[in-house]
């Protein structure tokens, strides 16, 4: 499970070292796509796996759905840790996320999260991100 905030650099090559804490459960291949809210989605194989499964299991006749399966699926690459630990996030991706130099890698559970720091800085303020308030809502989702 990932968990965990780590600040870092992206270099001029587009290259980004992997947090030794996550190295391992990453695996030195993993995927790489756009995902929601302005961040890049980063999965491990058999984390890239059980989400394709989601996605085919999705209705071909609904527009919403093929829209969602070609956002996540357009977008990905497979990527490997170098012998540094580093990884090189595509230019289309890096473009995507706004992700100039200074980036963050969160762990959400099945996968990373990578954010351009600013953009994470502000999303997670205190203005946006009311722990109060999303507590009070996941009650309608059973937690």
């Amino acid at each position: 499970m990932f968990i965990g905030e780590y600040e870092h650099n992206v270099d001029a090559k587009g290259r980004v070292i992997m947090p030794a804490k996550l190295r391992e459960d990453i695996g030195d291949k993993f995927i790489i796509t756009k995902g929601l809210d302005g961040c890049l989605f980063a999965y491990s194989q058999t984390e890239w796996a059980n989400f394709e499964e989601k996605l085919k299991a999705l209705p071909l006749a609904q527009k919403n759905a093929r829209n969602f399966v070609r956002f996540f699926l357009s977008g990905a690459v497979e990527c490997d840790i170098d012998k540094q630990g580093r990884f090189l996030i595509p230019a289309n991706l890096r473009e995507h996320a706004e992700l100039d130099k200074e980036i963050v890698i969160i762990g959400v559970g099945t996968r990373l999260e990578i954010w351009n720091r600013d953009k994470w800085q502000n999303y997670s303020s205190d203005e946006n991100i009311s722990a109060d308030e999303i507590a009070e809502n996941m009650t309608m989702l059973g937690i």
